[in-house]
């Protein structure tokens, strides 16, 4: 049944009309009817079935109901990605989306390729939360994992807040433990990927002294937009909700 995101309260018997961009695509792309079955969410953690009704080339909705399927992850990992290139940073957000992230925290490493600045940023992030939002309208995900403010990445690392997840694991292809040889996580994961050209040694020792583990993924070297999508399909699979 496709689904729709809409950023509005939602409730059973309540009639709404669809954002721009969703009625576009129900009646444009999807060639739905009046009359079709849809479902709509507001990332509060529900979905509301609800039947299209089409005035013009405006798209209403008539919520009937509300359901709460478990769809999120036992795990609570945050990905902390060094900030790659166009399509491989959208592929990693939206794949990240479908194995369950609980959010996403850009960082400016030393070696990112992308130099963002100004309004940019807030154009970049805008795209990068759509981007969330439409890979869970696809994967039947009913909260919406943020994408956090960009931050510069040795900045970050000073951070105390940064020490506050029990877990934190640097991807590292010369990393001293693998996945297999870690204990199960005794709460949140804070997972860290650099971007295209790896991390900068400076990085690197921040990182470990803000109390990172180096994890290898096997013995080849992972692209940035392979490494974190591997990295948590492994924890998923080890102690989420894979098994």
């Amino acid at each position: 049944m496709p689904r729709f995101h809409c950023d509005l309260p939602l409730a059973p018997g309540r009639q709404i009309e669809l954002p721009l961009d969703a009625a576009r695509h129900a009646v444009g792309a999807l060639r739905l009817r009046d009359g079709d079955a849809v479902t709509l969410f507001n990332g509060d953690g529900a979905e509301y079935p609800a039947i299209l009704e089409l005035r013009g080339k405006a798209a209403f909705a008539r919520i009937t109901g509300r359901a709460n399927p478990e769809r999120e992850s036992p795990l609570r990992i945050t990905l902390a990605q060094g900030i790659s290139s166009g399509e491989r940073m959208d592929l990693t957000l939206q794949k990240a989306v479908e194995l369950g992230i609980s959010a996403i925290q850009p960082l400016m490493m030393r070696r990112t390729v992308v130099k963002l600045g100004g309004e940019k940023v807030d154009k970049r992030l805008r795209h990068w939360q759509g981007v969330v939002i439409a890979a869970c309208e696809q994967c039947g995900r009913n909260q919406v994992p943020p994408v956090l403010a960009i931050q510069d990445g040795l900045m970050w690392l000073k951070q105390p807040e940064t020490r506050d997840t029990p877990d934190r694991f640097l991807l590292d292809p010369e990393g001293d433990v693998g996945l297999g040889e870690l204990a199960p996580p005794a709460g949140p994961v804070l997972l860290l990927a650099g971007p295209e050209g790896g991390f900068d040694p400076v990085e690197r020792k921040l990182a470990l002294a803000a109390g990172f583990r180096r994890v290898r993924l096997g013995p080849r070297i992972l692209r940035t937009e392979t490494a974190a999508l591997a990295a948590l399909a492994a924890l998923q699979a080890r102690w989420g909700d894979f098994r």
